[in-house]
């Protein structure tokens, strides 16, 4: 690229990012200040990890779902459940956002056309029958016996990294073993050489405040970096993998079938390898600390290691690694006795449907044997939820039954770094005594 046409672009890409983020990075805290939860929320984490139920607490007291000067707002686990199901919601895109109607055109103009997992064309993002296109070649890779095939590989995986992590001086739980399982287990699914784990861990780092509102300067630009390099990575990996007809991998087969076009294909694997680590690294972190914290329920679970699953079912209910998400009312009506109007943004608020006390007992209490734990709604619902969700909760499984089990005596060397995101919520960083 030119000088001349680098500059136009960079000069387009900061006009998105203003609209975009700047102007609610501006908004935020003022409105913030002035007591509105929903945008102390949207601000991310701040103070100790966990504060933030107090605050979904106060939302869910005020009622079933609130108004705020940001947007309506649910924490109710049932109402939760029926937007994410129910057709007449539909995901959010920025025109969503109630920016003034001349900025929409400049959003349009403004677009990089990059593989932006919380752009269209991906799944993430998009509805029925686009969505359904995307969604069902993909799904074949999520079977249950595909899920059963791939238990083997991540016990190996497992007992791999932490061997690794006993020569390491100063383990770190998340760098050395949390993300580096799952990013392994996606990056093989999708066909990508082990030698590039260490760039897809690079890359999701980068991209991961994407999901966020009100962003600063040097944030995004470095998330739009890492997705422009994603963009030409996946575009090349495709097509060596067209040319190569003997790869059998399940995105090899996608990718020759030719049912989704270069721009869908590189999205939708985009969003399959953010997504397919991003919640399952917090997942496992998430899980450490709790059960590190909560030493009779880790007891528990050595006594009875069936338990396991069920464990895990609770981490993403007490911890949920994906906060929150939203939906638009495509027309007016009503939905579990709630009235919304035509363009209603509503946000969903996973963690705090999660301890919804209508639903689950002790709510903020941790209890691997919670016998409701499944009724968590961490991977959403509905047509949209986690296609991974199978892999991810195996993974969590495997990878923390294994890593208690190495390391009966494990404690933490200090305090970890928590990521400070609003929607993924778990730890930078766990540094560890290994014993």
């Amino acid at each position: 690229m030119n000088p001349l046409s680098a500059a136009r672009a960079d000069l387009r890409l900061r006009v998105r990012w203003a609209v975009l983020h700047g102007l609610p990075r501006y908004a935020l805290p003022h409105r913030a200040a002035r007591g509105d939860t929903m945008a102390e929320l949207l601000l991310g984490y701040r103070g100790a990890p966990g504060g933030q139920y107090a605050k979904l607490d106060r939302i869910r007291e005020q009622g079933r779902i609130i108004g705020s000067e940001v947007g309506a707002a649910t924490a109710d686990h049932a109402l939760c459940r029926a937007v994410l199901r129910d057709p007449r919601f539909a995901t959010i895109q920025p025109r969503d956002f109630g920016f003034p109607r001349p900025l929409i055109p400049v959003l349009e103009r403004t677009d990089p056309r990059l593989p932006n997992p919380v752009e269209p064309p991906s799944m993430l993002v998009t509805e029925p029958p686009a969505h359904t296109a995307y969604r069902h070649p993909i799904a074949r890779t999520f079977t249950p016996k595909a899920i059963a095939t791939l238990t083997d590989r991540a016990r190996t995986i497992s007992e791999q990294l932490l061997d690794e992590l006993a020569e390491t001086p100063h383990p770190d739980l998340v760098t050395g073993y949390a993300a580096r399982l799952p990013v392994a287990m996606i990056g093989r699914l999708l066909g990508l050489p082990e030698a590039d784990d260490e760039y897809m861990l690079e890359w999701g780092e980068a991209a991961a405040p994407l999901l966020d509102t009100g962003l600063d300067w040097p944030v995004y630009k470095r998330a739009q970096d890492a997705l422009r390099g994603l963009d030409d990575y996946l575009t090349a990996h495709f097509a060596r993998v067209r040319a190569n007809p003997d790869a059998d991998d399940p995105f090899a087969l996608l990718a020759a079938s030719g049912e989704l076009t270069d721009r869908e294909l590189v999205t939708n694997a985009a969003l399959l390898i953010g997504a397919g680590f991003e919640t399952t690294v917090n997942l496992i972190g998430n899980g450490i600390v709790a059960l590190l914290e909560h030493p009779a329920q880790l007891e528990r679970l050595r006594a009875e290691p069936d338990l396991w699953p069920n464990a895990v079912e609770e981490i993403l209910r007490y911890s949920s690694p994906v906060q929150r998400t939203a939906r638009v009312a495509r027309e007016a009506g009503e939905i579990e006795g709630v009235a919304f109007a035509e363009g209603t943004v509503v946000s969903l608020l996973l963690a705090g449907a999660n301890r919804d006390p209508a639903v689950f007992d002790r709510p903020h209490e941790f209890d691997v044997a919670r016998p409701d734990a499944k009724k968590n709604v961490s991977f959403g619902y509905g047509i949209h939820a986690c296609i991974g969700a199978a892999l991810a909760r195996m993974e969590g499984a495997v990878a923390l039954s294994a890593l208690f089990e190495r390391y009966p005596g494990l404690a933490l060397d200090g305090p970890g770094t928590h990521r400070g995101l609003a929607t993924l919520y778990g730890w930078a960083a766990l540094p560890a005594k290994l014993s």
